[in-house]
């Protein structure tokens, strides 16, 4: 089922015409998660070809959220958010406090996990010279990276 309507999909003049027979035959699945599962994969591959207003019009946004692979996307996404948030506020105060960082310096803290970055910011407070954050940045052990 699910491959026929990826061809058809990917082969339609008439996208919205289509979208919404197939919304229909996805809505008459009468097994909750099956139905879930399956709206979810359309909305997907529908993605990859129709505009996001067409999708959003013809299925229930609820769906796409309950996907284990959505909140999967999600959850990397925030984690990539916070994390360069991080870095930029440390360069932000690194550069504040000392002027121009460095190139091969200012290189190396978006290779930190996050948690590092928050050990970093903390540490920031202490130094007085652009050798501290250096010599803080050789200490750093690669075994403890990680995000």
């Amino acid at each position: 089922m699910l491959f026929g309507i990826c061809y058809l999909l990917a082969r339609t003049d008439s996208p919205s015409n289509l979208l919404e027979q197939v919304v229909a035959s996805v809505d008459m699945i009468e097994e909750t998660d099956e139905r879930q599962n399956i709206s979810a994969c359309v909305q997907v591959l529908a993605g990859l070809r129709f505009e996001k207003n067409l999708i959003t019009q013809l299925f229930r946004g609820d769906i796409m959220q309950e996907s284990v692979i959505y909140q999967d996307i999600l959850q990397k996404g925030e984690e990539r958010g916070k994390k360069q948030e991080a870095l930029q506020l440390i360069l932000r105060l690194l550069t504040r406090r000392f002027g121009a960082i460095d190139p091969e310096t200012e290189q190396q803290t978006p290779t930190l996990p996050i948690n590092q970055l928050e050990d970093l910011a903390e540490a920031l407070l202490d130094f007085t010279s652009q050798t501290d954050l250096v010599n803080y940045l050789a200490n750093i052990s690669p075994s403890n990276s990680g995000d």
